[in-house]
């Protein structure tokens, strides 16, 4: 461990757990523990847990959990000495000098490094004789020097190893600039530039750090006309918002997502700072979770083709849960002079009709509820009875799946007007659709009642337990190691290998090891040597009920079941009658179940 556990101990005992994860999420009082919606998980109604007692989170929905470490591991996407630099940022306090071990984090920063000075050679280049066809790209999409410069945009030469031969010369490695993503093996044993006769537009994380690029082919070159750089441990593209970094700080009520890098540049040059768009991929609920920090109310405005109308009603179905309000700017249709309808992007309508139109159009976006109504209506002849009868069933689903009965009566009402039936007609075909999937509802749980053991197994797959009974023994093992560090004394005789549950044993033959070795035991100190899901896992035993009133005699009951079930799988028939008749005692009595 490069950082000193007794640092990591202090720290910890410094950031109490509810200070740090309330800067992400707002957390309400409700019996013992805090609550407050999940910010890994799309949802309605709170299930994220913290415990101010055990300084644990833990999120019934989804599963996560961890300490004060862990969260910001997994909020910030951190390796952790760098959550634990962070950390120690908030409280105040130095971090020792990391050893040399610490190989993680210096890739992490080197690769960061790297990405800053490519931004800048490619900014430079772009101002050199190399960059003409580069600035001319730029002046016809009516970008302007300042805006340019801004956003860092720049140029790729026209080279194998351009950019490798700069930063060579800088001391980056070719491997490194490999790991950046900023170059690519050959086949042949090679090594060149990824990005050659490109637009450059660096891509900023909220920290201000060059994490990585997207580029822009130019006009009569082949190949893709996007690309981006390759995950790497710096750049994730289901994390990264562009243009985020500008976005955050805007006056401006809502944040506006678009469907490209240069719609979000034009944009902003028009004035609109609060515009970003994902980096090349679809919207994810990760994705969704990022902007429900940064803003109450987002603003989907895609392309107004088929392609960005069904884009829009699949990002719809991914913010259904998440903790925005969502409105849909529908651009106006344009035509050619055949009358033909023509694509328009953000892009287009701002250079047509200048930033006042697209004001106008921003103010007058429909909120998600009325646009699929909109959307059904547009889909379907509401002149013809089959057109409205398939408008109805569709129109239906829609409005039974709104949360609210307000919601429900009024979207009901506007479905049923449009079709030209009663509203009473209408509100009683979505309560039969109600009753539907509130019967579903309850067969579901039905099968899961009938089979009370399959909740006792953790979710992850590879975690299932095999003995169940046994498993049920080491949670507890290992809670009351956890609760009561001077519990490890009566552990003497137990060892990882008689644990039924490999990820148990693993959990537990650490806590022993760092017991020995005097260093802490404390969950949140963990993190760094569980996997996510261990760390979950660990998570959900320490969330379950542990009196510690009688807590010897508890270790030494599951102990007997772990010694007693590891005895039986062995098939050795040498088993200890007087610990034989007492488990027989314990299974008479029900224990241990």
């Amino acid at each position: 461990m490069a950082i000193p556990e007794q640092f990591i101990d202090e720290l910890v005992a410094r950031s109490e757990i509810s200070d740090v994860v309330s800067s992400y999420v707002s957390l309400k009082k409700k019996g013992a523990n805090l609550w407050g919606l999940c910010p890994f998980h799309s949802e309605k109604t709170p299930s994220f847990s913290v415990s101010q007692e055990k300084q644990i989170y833990h999120c019934f929905g989804c599963g996560k959990g961890g300490g004060v470490i862990s969260f910001l591991m997994e909020i910030e996407n951190l390796p952790f000495v760098d959550a634990v630099r962070l950390l120690a940022q908030r409280a105040g306090m130095e971090v020792p000098d990391a050893s040399a071990d610490d190989e993680s984090r210096k890739k992490r920063a080197r690769a960061l490094a790297a990405n800053r000075d490519a931004a800048r050679f490619y900014h430079e280049y772009l101002k050199s004789p190399g960059g003409a066809r580069v600035r001319d790209y730029i002046a016809q999409r009516q970008i302007t020097p300042r805006t340019a410069t801004r956003f860092g945009l720049g140029a790729a030469p026209d080279q194998w190893d351009g950019l490798i031969r700069a930063l060579s010369e800088q001391g980056y490695t070719k491997l490194e600039l490999i790991e950046a993503g900023l170059a690519v093996a050959g086949k042949n044993g090679g090594v060149y530039d990824k990005f050659r006769s490109r637009l450059m537009l660096p891509v900023i994380d909220v920290r201000g750090e060059v994490t990585g690029f997207t580029s822009r082919i130019l006009p009569g070159e082949e190949g893709a006309k996007y690309l981006n750089t390759p995950e790497t441990a710096v750049f994730k593209k289901g994390r990264l918002i562009y243009a985020l970094n500008f976005a955050k700080s805007t006056k401006r009520p809502n944040l506006v997502l678009v469907e490209g890098n240069i719609d979000v540049i034009t944009l902003h040059q028009a004035g609109f700072d609060n515009v970003v768009a994902t980096m090349g991929t679809a919207l994810t609920e990760e994705h969704a979770r990022i902007l429900a920090r940064y803003t109450r109310e987002l603003v989907l405005c895609y392309d107004n083709d088929p392609a960005g109308k069904k884009s829009t009603d699949r990002v719809l179905g991914i913010l259904r849960n998440a903790d925005l309000n969502v409105r849909v700017l529908q651009l106006p249709n344009a035509y050619d002079a055949a009358g033909n309808p023509l694509k328009q992007d953000p892009d287009d309508f701002v250079k047509k009709f200048g930033p006042a139109a697209f004001e106008k159009c921003l103010s007058g976006s429909a909120g998600q509820n009325d646009y699929k109504l909109d959307t059904l209506q547009q889909r379907h002849d509401l002149s013809d009875e089959e057109g409205r009868l398939a408008f109805l069933r569709e129109a239906v689903e829609t409005v039974a799946s709104l949360r609210s009965p307000i919601e429900r009566e009024i979207y009901g009402n506007k479905a049923a007007a449009a079709a030209g039936v009663s509203a009473e007609a209408m509100a009683q075909e979505v309560k039969r659709e109600l009753a539907r999937r509130m019967k579903q509802a309850k067969k579901k749980q039905e099968r899961r009642d009938l089979t009370p053991a399959v909740q006792l197994q953790p979710k992850e797959r590879e975690l299932r337990y095999a003995n169940l009974r046994s498993a049920r023994a080491e949670e507890g093992v290992l809670r009351l190691l956890l609760l009561e560090s001077a519990l490890f004394q009566e552990t003497a005789g137990l060892k990882p290998e008689q644990f039924s549950a490999p990820a148990l044993a693993k959990i537990y033959g650490l806590l022993l090891r760092r017991h020995r070795e005097g260093r802490s035991t404390q969950l949140a100190a963990l993190a760094g040597e569980l996997s996510p899901e261990e760390m979950n896992h660990l998570v959900s035993v320490m969330d379950q009920p542990e009196s510690l009133a009688h807590s010897q005699q508890a270790l030494r009951d599951y102990i007997e079941i772990i010694e007693t079930e590891a005895l039986k799988r062995s098939g050795t028939d040498q088993v200890d009658p007087l610990l034989a008749a007492r488990e027989k005692f314990r299974e008479k009595k029900g224990y241990g179940g």
